[in-house]
């Protein structure tokens, strides 16, 4: 019998996370040995740490856990390597990882013996989020602290990531070709569109990001507008960015919880990419607070990522709740069009956005792998890999339909009526 290269062992322990017998990728050991499919993506692990990791957390986030601390690293296309991953085995499905069986788990020890990877469990990489000390979950303190992991990473990251629009939101592509910072332009006009913006009007952008939403409807449609996100380092570059524009009598940036905004009524307010931070059991209380906050007739644009294909759980110990987005949940469409007109609010239209998306997340794993050395020298090597593995895996679980992005469009009662076709503001 020939004898097991350390490839052909990390094969049967990768295997064994997956829940596959045939890796559909390529993989190289640390000794430089390989086994695999040839031509396939490869996968190389670089250190029995990686190994370890996989010991104590045989799962998505053992694996997450290994790339972002350089452990394991992709040979080649990143879209090409998780594609192949997430079409066999636990990561085919949609839903929580399932746990490796008791079988499984001892194969994996049996593997970390003979490859000399026993050992107490690594620290994870300083870039997962740890929020345990903060608050209880959706506290005004730990929501604070959560959109500060995600967002404060630098502005110089985003701008490198995002482009010149600093949108950080899924952008609205006329054709597949259409150039990035014009999908953006045209998603920042649909929603003003949507909303009914005049001369005159009070905008609330919850969760504003970076100003551009506020700065195009100053611009574009008159009125005035009030910015509110929980990240500093956005206000802190909102502001520059406003008073370049010479727009600082008609745009407030503020560090404000939506919870405490006082100074409404306003005449449209939109959330795009705000409610995902939101969480399940507190949607009703943000829907309340943003109606009371709109003046009748007003209308509301909710801008939100949404699960597809029936799930519908969100699972605290993965690689997204850990690294990208703590505390985050994502609802069903449904789900959150029936809490959205619960109250004193019509749905107007729902435009689902889900391929546009995918276009908007590979262009910015295009952009960041362009400028992959200014990245990391802007923020960390750790949270380049965090972004990319994020970035590409999202891109993927859109166009595979388990995700979907979703505008939905409403009208608080007591006001004039809408148009009577969606042609009147698209």
């Amino acid at each position: 019998m020939a004898r097991q290269t350390v490839a052909d062992r990390l094969a049967a322990a990768l295997g064994a996370v997956l829940g596959t017998d045939e890796l559909p990728v390529r993989l190289r050991g640390w000794d430089g040995s390989a086994t695999g499919p040839a031509g396939a993506p490869v996968l190389a692990v670089r250190s029995r740490r990686a190994l370890r990791r996989l010991l104590w957390s045989p799962g998505q986030l053992g694996l997450a856990r290994g790339y972002v601390a350089g452990e394991i690293d992709i040979e080649g296309d990143v879209f090409a390597t998780f594609g192949a991953l997430s079409s066999v085995g636990r990561l085919a499905r949609t839903g929580p990882m399932a746990a490796a069986t008791p079988t499984e788990r001892l194969g994996l020890l049996r593997t970390a013996v003979r490859l000399g990877a026993l050992g107490p469990e690594p620290t994870p990489p300083p870039e997962e989020a740890d929020l345990g000390r903060v608050g209880s979950r959706h506290s005004r303190p730990r929501d604070a602290a959560a959109i500060s992991h995600h967002y404060d990473v630098g502005n110089d990251f985003y701008e490198l990531v995002l482009g010149p629009s600093m949108v950080y939101s899924c952008a609205v592509f006329e054709t597949p070709q259409t150039g990035l910072d014009a999908a953006q332009e045209a998603k920042l006009d649909l929603v003003c569109r949507k909303l009914g913006l005049q001369p005159e009007m009070r905008l609330l952008d919850v969760g504003c990001g970076w100003g551009s939403l506020a700065i195009h409807a100053a611009q574009r449609y008159g009125g005035t507008v009030v910015g509110i996100t929980l990240s500093e380092e956005q206000a802190r570059l909102a502001r520059k960015r406003v008073a370049e524009e010479g727009l600082t009598d008609r745009i407030d940036i503020r560090v404000q919880d939506y919870r405490t905004v006082e100074d409404g009524p306003f005449d449209a307010i939109s959330s795009i990419g705000m409610a995902e931070h939101v969480g399940r059991a507190q949607m009703p209380g943000y829907v309340a607070r943003l109606t009371d906050l709109l003046r009748p007739g007003g209308r509301l644009l909710n801008h939100a990522i949404s699960w597809n294909a029936g799930t519908t759980t969100w699972d605290p110990d993965t690689f997204i709740a850990r690294y990208v987005f703590p505390d985050g949940e994502l609802l069903g469409l449904g789900e959150i069009t029936g809490l959205l007109e619960a109250g004193d609010l019509e749905v107007l239209d729902v435009e689902a956005l889900r391929q546009h998306y995918a276009l908007t997340l590979r262009a910015w794993v295009e952009r960041l792998e362009a400028d992959w050395d200014a990245a990391v020298a802007a923020s960390s090597e750790g949270r380049a890999r965090v972004w990319r593995l994020y970035m590409a895996a999202c891109a993927l679980a859109f166009e595979a339909g388990h995700m979907g992005v979703n505008q939905v469009l409403l009208q608080r009662t007591g006001g004039a009526q809408p148009p009577l076709r969606r042609t009147g503001w698209v």
